[in-house]
């Protein structure tokens, strides 16, 4: 493997042996050993970092259901300004 200079990515050398292909078994063992490598990165967070974060989650989706809602109401205000009710008298 070298660094190729122009873009500093990291590519096989034209010369270097391919490395062999594994079998059905060991990809899937090599997959569930580097699923262990990654939940052994995870931190768990505090009680109080937990309810910090969902707290902020709430409070995002109550300011977002308040512009959805205001949109509608704007552009059902719109649309009747535009287009007018239609007037059931005739029926």
């Amino acid at each position: 493997m070298t660094q190729d200079e122009a873009k500093g990515e990291v590519v096989a050398d034209r010369g270097a042996p391919r490395e062999k292909k594994l079998n059905f078994f060991a990809r899937i063992a090599l997959f569930i050993r580097q699923v262990f490598t990654e939940l052994r990165k995870v931190v768990t967070p505090t009680r109080q970092e937990l309810i910090k974060f969902t707290l902020v989650v709430l409070g995002f989706v109550v300011v977002m259901m308040a512009l959805v809602y205001g949109l509608d109401l704007l552009f059902v205000w719109l649309t009747s300004a535009v287009f007018g009710v239609p007037s059931t008298a005739g029926a």
